[in-house]
């Protein structure tokens, strides 16, 4: 019985450290330095109302929008509550299926040349908000002429969106889908 009462009074000690003073602190400490990103990354729309996260990838289908890359979540496309990506392997006949199904498809709405694989693929988490550069480039005709905008202008627009390595070095160039569409949103 002299065992029981530390144990309980660690117990308690660790709660309320682990469980409320640590995650108060974390927070606090996040509210005050990265405000936006603490808050969720939020981009706001006409009328000043959230229309997604810049770190949380969407679906766009409309041919008048740029594609992002695919989502492998669980429950459906694009779910943030259940990010995950497919773990099926280049060797898997589901995978290689999926992947020459989303080829065809995007064949099949005029993309043409070489395919940039952030297009058919994936992310990890099934959520990435970017694709390649060339992914939106790849997709500029198909954009302009669904809103009847030359493709210079189209071209333009990505490149004033794309984004370059973090901190020069850290991985790869990259355009935000969400912001890049409701840039061309503002055209109209």
């Amino acid at each position: 019985m002299g065992d029981l009462r530390p144990a309980i009074v660690m117990l308690m000690l660790f709660t309320v450290i682990c469980g409320g003073i640590y995650p108060a602190l974390v927070t606090a400490i996040a509210q005050a330095l990265f405000p936006h990103q603490a808050e969720g990354s939020f981009i706001t729309g006409k009328g000043g109302h959230n229309v997604g996260s810049s770190l949380i990838g969407q679906p766009f289908t409309a041919p008048e929008y740029f594609w992002p890359r695919p989502s492998a979540t669980a429950n459906g496309p694009y779910n943030p509550a259940a990010s995950g990506g497919s773990n099926a392997g280049p060797t898997n006949p589901a995978f290689i299926t999926t992947v020459g199904e989303r080829v065809k498809g995007l064949r099949s709405a005029g993309l043409s040349g070489p395919i940039p694989a952030d297009l058919v693929l994936a992310s990890a988490s099934g959520l990435d908000p970017h694709i390649t550069p060339d992914g939106a480039r790849i997709q500029v005709p198909r954009v302009a002429r669904a809103r009847h905008l030359p493709e210079e202008a189209m071209l333009k627009i990505v490149a004033a969106h794309a984004e370059d390595r973090q901190l020069g070095f850290l991985g790869a160039p990259r355009v935000n889908v969400l912001r890049l569409n409701l840039a061309l949103d503002t055209l109209k």
